[in-house]
């Protein structure tokens, strides 16, 4: 019995001793001052390259640039289709060697307009990711700036979840626009 009494005592006074800790740090949380509350915003740079006016005038851009030549593969590519369908209309009446010339013919003429096709797809990819490059130097630029006037502690490019509170992508669309 003695023996458990003391086990009792010791595991009591444990417990006012860590109920002492407890006490003691819950007065030291409370009275450290609570830093100010976060103040979190979200951009749909989705959005920005899609509606912003930088980004319209830049695809615009590469539409003009690419204008002419694309008009040139689709003109190669008609009349590959034109010759292909004549062939085929006279390819019974034709000689083995005609046959064969015109089959060649259309065989570099189909080459041509792969390979041309083909460098424009590049073109357009090269320059495509020139401009938006320099497009999303832009909107870090922008964002950059408003986070620092309104005091934003975090911005963010992609979330889940988004509440229409912390979206700032209006307020860029807008500060773009002014530009």
């Amino acid at each position: 019995m003695n023996f458990i009494l003391k086990h009792c005592a010791i595991l009591f006074v444990a417990l006012v001793a860590c109920n002492s800790v407890f006490a003691q740090s819950t007065a030291t949380a409370a009275a450290t001052p609570r830093p100010a509350e976060l103040k979190i915003g979200l951009v749909n740079t989705e959005k920005l390259l899609r509606e912003s006016a930088p980004a319209q005038r830049a695809f615009k851009k590469l539409e003009r640039e690419f204008a002419t030549r694309q008009v040139e593969v689709e003109r190669v590519a008609k009349k590959f289709r034109d010759s292909s369908a004549a062939f085929e209309k006279e390819q019974l009446t034709l000689s083995d060697a005609d046959r064969r010339t015109k089959q060649r013919d259309l065989e570099v003429l189909n080459r041509d307009l792969q390979r041309a096709q083909r460098e424009l797809r590049e073109d357009e990819n090269l320059r495509r990711n020139e401009e938006l490059a320099g497009l999303q130097e832009r909107l870090q630029k922008a964002i950059q700036q408003i986070a620092e006037a309104e005091k934003f502690d975090l911005i963010v490019q992609e979330a889940v979840y988004v509440s229409s509170r912390i979206d700032i992508t209006d307020r860029v669309l807008k500060a773009l626009a002014d530009k």
